[in-house]
């Protein structure tokens, strides 16, 4: 069986072709800069890479020409090869808890959902309706970020706001990030092989939120409502006092929406360094001894382990962390940083392990087991899509 997995944005749509249930990367490939004229078509296959620079007006267009790239530079013999299409969603709110077939009354409620998150959820339903037009006859599956955490109980997924807020707006914590926090917390179990098990997973990338998993189920994640609450990031505040916005638009003269932008395109590592939101240039700054490079790690390492310290609390004890994405993968400056923060949990650091990226990186006296795990969205994307398919006898 031949799954797409697509992950797609407003002006970009990534993809990866899976032989299922072998779980094999047959190619890859993204097209970006979609609704420009110098748009890039990138195709990955048997260790060789295809790039082609054209106009790319939407993604039905750009959704056709990686098809005609797969079949063109021969890895697919024609389109009836594939047998799925499963697309990832940023927001499935309450109303979806699982993976689903997609069609009309779906692609409906992923817009009626994308009022919030406007910057995901419209840019998705446009790579699923360009998908269909190239691929009518095959179904297409949507895998949500958000299903992975619809386990949380309402002490967690809550907030203290009135409670007709939630009755009538759906305001509550959604979490994101469920295909990477499902993956890892899965391959760290396999590891533990303990019975009843309790995770965390660190998912650090430009964007970054935290999970608590216990055996298997997620109780708390540190996104909300939207991707912003939680721990400082990329170019993400994190959580603040919500004072501070109607404090500052005065201060600044801005609408609530600049404001808006402000909190999500201009802060964290940005905005602390005023450097860089790119991991890679602000820990060369700080080895240089850039104070504000520092600080901007500083103030991320201690959230995260102000976060897995609730979490030890929450869950009533902690068998493993794991690291993934790619500042959780290959930054062991950052981890270090958080780690030495743990010592009170019995968390002892392997630095030789950490700073050589190993897959365990705790030493053998450690309390806690931490390890470091190469995250892949795409493949849950794919499995849950497989699975689907079979389960609901679709040929």
């Amino acid at each position: 069986m031949k799954i797409i997995s697509v992950n797609s944005g407003s002006s970009s749509l990534k993809f990866q072709l899976y032989q299922m249930p072998e779980e094999t990367v047959i190619a890859s490939g993204q097209v970006e800069k979609i609704g420009f004229k110098d748009s890039v078509c990138t195709l990955k296959h048997n260790g060789e890479i295809r790039k082609e620079t054209l106009a790319v007006k939407n993604h039905t267009q750009a959704a056709k020409l990686i098809i005609d790239g797969l079949i063109n530079e021969q890895v697919l013999t024609s389109m009836q090869e594939i047998n799925g299409v499963g697309h990832r969603i940023v927001q499935g709110g309450e109303v979806f808890d699982r993976s689903t077939l997609v069609n009309k009354k779906v692609i409906e409620q992923i817009l009626i959902l994308g009022e919030m998150a406007p910057l995901h959820n419209y840019a998705h339903v446009e790579a699923i309706n360009g998908f269909l037009k190239v691929l009518p006859d095959i179904p297409h599956v949507v895998v949500f970020d958000t299903t992975f955490h619809q386990t949380m109980k309402a002490d967690a997924y809550m907030y203290s706001t009135p409670y007709e807020w939630y009755l009538n707006y759906g305001i509550r914590k959604y979490g994101f990030h469920g295909s990477s926090h499902k993956y890892v917390s899965e391959k760290t179990n396999e590891l533990l092989k303990l019975e009843n098990s309790k995770v965390i997973v660190c998912h650090i990338g430009n964007g970054a939120s935290l999970s608590a998993v216990v055996n298997g189920k997620c109780v708390d994640t540190s996104m909300g409502f939207t991707p912003l609450e939680g721990i400082p990031m990329g170019t993400r505040t994190g959580s603040l006092d919500p004072a501070i916005l109607s404090y500052m638009e005065k201060k600044l003269n801005v609408s609530s929406d600049e404001m808006y932008e402000i909190l999500n395109k201009k802060s964290g590592y940005l905005g602390v360094s005023q450097l860089s939101s790119d991991a890679r240039d602000l820990e060369e700054a700080a080895f240089r001894g850039h104070k504000q490079a520092i600080l901007a790690f500083e103030l991320q390492a201690k959230r995260i382990a102000d976060y897995i310290g609730s979490y030890y609390v929450y869950m009533g004890g902690l068998d493993a962390v794991s690291f993934t994405a790619g500042i959780g993968e290959n930054s062991p400056y950052l981890r270090k940083l958080v780690l030495e923060r743990l010592k009170v949990l019995g968390v002892l650091i392997d630095e030789e392990a950490n700073n050589n990226n190993r897959l365990l990186i705790s030493s053998p006296d450690s309390k806690v087991k931490i390890y470091v795990i190469k995250t892949n969205e795409e493949l849950v994307i794919a499995r849950d899509t497989m699975a689907f398919i079979k389960n609901n006898n679709i040929v």
